[in-house]
């Protein structure tokens, strides 16, 4: 008898659970009327502002958007360095580039896949004006030195917090450390919508100012435009969507890490593999391991043969993607990060059964 697929990610639980609630927030905003910003947005953005303890949340059309109005609303613009890590989705470095400025990349620390703050005081030059760090797969950065130095250069920070919804650093809810915090709700997300959505959040009144007025095409009165913005309003259907969600995102991320605490049991005597920690404060938006010796390519394959799905993230560094074209060998350990990780499947309602079928099926593929 042929097993099912099992997929990276399986969001069919997730739907079914809260499937009474999602119906009556879609006809609710169906009803009203209302679909381009108004109640349900401006709800959602009070509701998210007060779970991760900020004064200020407006609602955009995607992570990326929150990243390149962020920086315009923190005042990064042509001529500007932005300091950030080569080991991310493009999109990080995108937005520095789409504001003009020039994304400067520092490698990254191996064992967390973070900026290593170590290696970040010898990139700021005189154009420094910001850092842009990454929380990737939901593991806080290492802000405390980021911030210090942050400090003592006048450099203003905007967190990366695609992948991080949830997750806290010392106690603080991650987005709301730096000036301020760019957050996508891309459906895979550990807190998504069923579309594309973003949220910059911030405590400076003159950034949530600007940035409101960037999002809907550079003015805070309708037809009365100061300046050249864009279209990057929430959808009021995306915005009621999250309302029922953000309730459980505690539950399901705290899920996330005892899947993961689950893996590295099952994995444990698995020669071949570096295991992610299971750090305080990291949400677990991947579960990502390190493939040894140059076989994560045949282990995935291997993986595929036996229906099971996997993802890398992410096979080819920013600095050596064509738009920016930098010399192989510059950040040896995010180009070697990039040969190694293996996203194994994740997601709150995983049963251990399922766990269990993984992990059998990569021990046998690793020891064939």
């Amino acid at each position: 008898m042929l097993q099912a697929k099992i997929p990276i990610l399986d969001l069919s639980h997730e739907i079914e659970f809260i499937w009474d609630e999602l119906n009556a927030a879609i006809q609710r905003v169906l009803r009203s009327g209302q679909f381009i910003l108004g109640p349900e947005v401006e709800a959602f953005e009070q509701e998210v502002a007060q779970y991760l303890g900020v004064k200020h949340a407006i609602g955009l059309n995607s992570g990326t958007d929150a990243l390149f109005i962020g920086l315009r609303a923190l005042g990064i613009g042509p001529g500007d360095e932005v300091i950030t890590t080569p080991f991310t989705f493009f999109a990080t470095a995108e937005a520095i580039s789409l504001v003009g400025a020039t994304p400067v990349f520092v490698d990254i620390d191996p064992a967390t896949f973070n900026l290593n703050p170590d290696l970040i005081k010898e990139r700021i030059t005189p154009r420094t004006k910001a850092i842009l760090p990454v929380h990737l797969y939901g593991r806080p950065a290492e802000m405390e030195p980021i911030l210090a130095l942050a400090g003592q250069h006048g450099l203003k920070i905007l967190e990366d917090c695609a992948q991080a919804f949830g997750a806290t650093y010392r106690g603080k809810k991650v987005g709301t450390l730096g000036q301020a915090g760019a957050f996508s709700f891309f459906p895979s997300k550990n807190l998504g919508a069923y579309g594309d959505g973003g949220l910059l959040v911030t405590n400076d009144d003159q950034v949530a100012e600007t940035a409101r007025m960037l999002r809907a095409h550079g003015s805070r009165k309708k037809y009365f435009n100061e300046s050249i913005g864009y279209n990057s309003r929430l959808d009021a259907l995306q915005a009621a969507i999250l309302r029922v969600k953000l309730p459980y995102v505690d539950a399901w991320n705290q899920a996330r890490r005892e899947a993961a605490q689950r893996y590295n049991q099952l994995l444990a005597d698995v020669t071949g593999l570096l295991l992610p920690e299971v750090s305080e404060g990291h949400v677990f938006h991947q579960y990502t391991v390190r493939v040894l010796k140059g076989r994560r390519n045949q282990l995935q394959k291997a993986l595929a043969g036996e229906g099971i799905g996997t993802m890398v993230y992410y096979p080819v560094p920013v600095h050596l993607l064509p738009v920016y074209g930098l010399p192989r060998g510059a950040f040896p350990e995010a180009e070697l990060a990039c040969l190694e990780v293996l996203s194994l499947p994740l997601w709150p309602q995983m049963s251990p059964e399922v766990q269990v079928r993984i992990t059998r099926a990569l021990q046998r593929a690793i020891t064939a």
